[in-house]
C-alpha cells in the first residue's frame, strides 16, 4: 500500500491534517522567523528610554549630572559592546543566545527598579552602573540571536532587512512608552519594571523559532519587504499622531489602553503577510512546476546521477581558515575575513573613527535630552515628547538608510559609505540647534538627531557585512560598535556632563550657595549645553570627513556585483542536491 497523503485519507482528515501541517510549516519557515524577529526587536530598544526615567534615578538617589552621565555611559557600554554575545553565538545555538539575553535583561533592569522604588538599600554608584550595563548588554544578545540570523537567512536583501529590524528597535522606545502608559499610568518608575520583563518575555516566547535556514532568494522577496515596510511606516505614523494628540488632549486610562491596543494590532499585522508567503511556498511544494529540460545541459544516466549524489563535487570555495589565523594574508573585500583580519584592517579602523564621532555625539544628545529640555524650561510632558520624537525618527532613519541605500546601490552603484558621510553632515545641524537654541528648535533637533542616529546603525552593519563577509558577522558587527560607548564616555561624561555641572555650580555660586546646599545639581539656561554641543558638531563634522576616506578606498568594490558570490553558492547547492536532467538507459 502507498503512503497516506492528505488526498487519500478523506476530505475531513485531509483538511484537518493539512491545516496542522501547514501551521507547523509556517512556524518553521523563514518568513515567520522574520515576524518573530520584528517583535523581539520592537522590545530591544529599552536603552533609548533612559532620557524618560533618568530623572527618577537622579532625584531618588541624589545624583549630580556627571554621575547620571556616568550611568549613561555604562548603559551605552553595555548596549554597544557585544563581543561577548558574538563569541557566545559562535559556539552555542541561537536559542541559548536569546535565553541568556532575556536573563540579563530582567536581572539588570529589575535591580534598577528595586533601587529606585526603595525596595532595597540604596546601591553604590558602581552597582547601579553594573545593573544598567548588564540590562543594556542584553540588547546585543537579541541583536546577535535574532537580527544576525535573519541577515544570514536573507543575504541578498540585507540592506532592507537591516533597515526594517533596526527600525523596529528604533520604534521600541515609543512602543514601550505607550504600553507602559496603558498598563501603569504616569508612574515613570513603572517603565523600568516594564522594560525588565516584557523584552525578556518576547525572547523566551520565540526562542525556538529563530534559527538559521537555507538562504534561497524568492522572486518576490523585495516586494514582500516593502509590504513589511508599509506596515511599519503606518505604525510609526500612528505613534507620532498619538504623541501629538496626547500633547493637546489629556488622555485617561481608557484612551491610553485603546492606543496601545492599536499599536499591538499593527505589530501583529505582518503575520498575515507571513502566512500568505508561506502558503505560496506550501502550494509550490505540493504542486511543483513541471521542469523544462534545458537543451544545452547534458543528460546523464541514472547510475551517473546516483554517483553524483553519493560523491558530490567539492564546493568552489575552500574551507575557511580558523577565525584567528592568517592575519596578514587578507582576502579580497566581500570574502569571509577572520575576526583578527577584519579588526586589524584599515577599513575597520576608518569605520571605528567615523563611528566614534557619529554615534558618540548622537548618544550624548539622546542621553542628555531630558536635561536639555529641563534647562530650557520645558515641562516633563514636553520632554517625553522629545524622547518619543527621537524614537520615531530613529525608526525613519533606520528604514530610510536600509531601503534607500539598498535601492541606490542596486540601481546606481551608490556606495553605502557615502550615504554615511551625508548622514553625519545632517547630524551636525541637529547638534548646532541644541548649542544655539531658538523657540521650538529642540523639536527640530530631536527629529534630526533621531533620524541621523537611526540611519548610522544599519549603514554600519551593512558595510561590515559587505566588506568582511557573513562568516563571523555575529562577532564583527558587535566589534564594530565598540567605538560608540568609547565616544559616549569621552563626549558625554567627560565633556557634556562636566561642562553642565561646571555651569550649574557657577549658577549656585552666583546665588551664594554651594554644592552641599542642594540634593540635585541643576543648570537652567541656554548656556548649559552651548559649549559642549558646539564641540559635538565639530567632532561629527570630523567623522564625516573621515568617512570619505572609506568612500575612496571602497569605490571600486561597490561598482561591482557585491552579491554575486551568494547567488553562486545557492546555485551550486541547488545543482548538487538536484541533478537537472536524468535519462534512463
Amino acid at each position: 500500500m502507498g503512503a497516506e497523503t492528505p488526498t487519500n485519507r478523506g476530505p475531513d482528515a485531509a483538511r484537518g491534517g493539512g491545516l496542522l501541517q501547514f501551521a507547523l510549516h509556517v512556524l518553521k519557515g523563514r518568513w515567520f522567523t522574520v515576524f518573530a524577529t520584528f517583535l523581539i526587536m520592537a522590545g530591544a530598544g529599552a536603552t533609548y528610554l533612559f532620557g524618560v526615567y533618568s530623572k527618577q534615578i537622579k532625584s531618588t538617589l541624589g545624583y549630580d549630572q556627571t554621575t547620571l552621565n556616568l550611568m549613561g555611559f555604562f548603559k551605552d557600554l553595555g548596549a554597544n559592546v557585544g563581543v561577548l554575545s558574538g563569541l557566545v553565538a559562535e559556539v552555542t545555538p541561537t536559542w541559548f543566545v536569546l535565553l541568556l539575553g532575556s536573563v540579563l535583561n530582567f536581572t539588570g533592569y529589575f535591580m534598577i527598579w528595586l533601587a529606585v522604588t526603595g525596595r532595597i538599600t540604596k546601591p553604590k554608584v558602581w552597582q547601579m552602573c553594573l545593573y544598567i550595563c548588564v540590562g543594556a548588554n542584553s540588547q546585543n544578545f537579541a541583536n546577535t540571536g535574532a537580527l544576525v540570523t535573519c541577515i544570514q537567512n536573507f543575504p541578498e536583501s540585507r540592506g532592507a532587512m537591516m533597515g526594517l529590524l533596526k527600525g523596529f528597535t528604533g520604534l521600541s522606545g515609543a512602543i514601550l512608552t505607550e504600553i507602559y502608559l496603558a498598563v501603569y499610568g504616569e508612574d515613570a518608575t513603572a517603565l523600568i519594571l516594564l522594560i525588565a520583563w516584557l523584552p525578556a518575555a518576547l525572547s523566551v516566547v520565540f526562542i525556538f523559532n529563530i534559527r538559521k535556514l537555507k538562504a534561497e532568494r524568492q522572486p518576490n522577496e523585495t516586494r514582500v519587504f516593502y509590504h513589511f515596510l508599509y506596515i511599519s511606516i503606518g505604525l510609526a505614523i500612528f505613534i507620532m499622531l498619538m504623541n501629538i494628540i496626547q500633547k493637546k488632549v489629556e488622555f485617561n486610562h481608557t484612551a491610553y489602553a485603546l492606543s496601545a491596543t492599536v499599536i499591538c494590532a499593527l505589530l501583529f499585522l505582518p503575520l498575515f503577510i507571513v502566512i500568505r508567503e508561506e502558503l505560496h511556498i506550501w502550494n509550490s511544494k505540493i504542486n511543483p512546476p513541471i521542469p523544462i529540460e534545458n537543451p544545452i545541459e547534458p543528460k546523464i544516466s541514472i547510475e551517473e546521477s546516483k554517483e553524483i549524489k553519493n560523491n558530490p563535487d567539492p564546493k568552489p570555495y575552500p574551507p575557511p581558515p580558523s577565525c584567528f589565523s592568517s592575519i596578514c594574508n587578507k582576502p579580497a573585500r566581500g570574502d569571509d575575513y577572520t575576526i583578527l583580519q577584519a579588526l586589524l584592517s584599515i577599513d575597520m579602523m576608518v569605520l571605528f573613527i567615523a563611528t566614534f564621532c557619529g554615534l558618540g555625539t548622537s548618544l550624548t544628545a539622546v542621553d542628555n535630552l531630558g536635561q536639555i529640555g529641563e534647562s530650557l524650561g520645558y515641562p516633563l510632558k514636553t520632554v517625553k515628547s522629545f524622547v518619543s520624537l527621537v524614537s520615531i525618527w530613529n525608526y525613519f532613519g533606520r528604514v530610510f538608510s536600509g531601503f534607500v541605500s539598498e535601492t541606490l546601490l542596486a540601481k546606481f552603484k551608490f556606495p553605502r559609505p557615502l550615504m554615511m558621510t551625508l548622514v553625519l553632515l545632517l547630524s551636525c545641524i541637529g547638534q548646532l540647534l541644541i548649542a544655539f537654541p531658538i523657540p521650538g528648535s529642540v523639536y527640530i533637533a530631536s527629529i534630526i538627531i533621531g533620524f541621523s542616529f537611526g540611519a548610522q546603525l544599519p549603514l554600519l552593519f551593512a558595510i561590515i557585512s559587505e566588506l568582511f563577509g557573513l562568516k563571523y558577522f555575529s562577532t564583527l558587527f558587535n566589534c564594530g560598535q565598540i567605538a560608540s560607548p568609547l565616544g559616549s564616555y569621552i563626549l558625554n561624561v567627560k565633556v557634556a556632563g562636566m561642562m553642565y555641572d561646571a555651569e550649574a555650580l557657577k549658577q549656585l555660586k552666583e546665588m551664594g550657595m554651594d554644592r552641599a546646599a542642594v540634593k540635585e545639581l541643576t543648570c537652567i539656561g541656554k548656556q548649559c549645553y552651548r559649549k559642549s554641543f558646539t564641540l559635538m558638531a565639530i567632532v561629527t563634522f570630523v567623522g564625516a570627513l573621515v568617512s570619505l576616506v572609506l568612500v575612496m578606498r571602497t569605490r571600486e568594490f561597490y561598482r561591482g556585483d557585491i552579491y554575486k558570490r551568494f547567488r553562486e553558492e545557492v546555485k551550486q547547492e541547488t545543482s548538487v542536491g538536484e541533478p537537472a536532467a536524468v535519462e534512463s538507459k
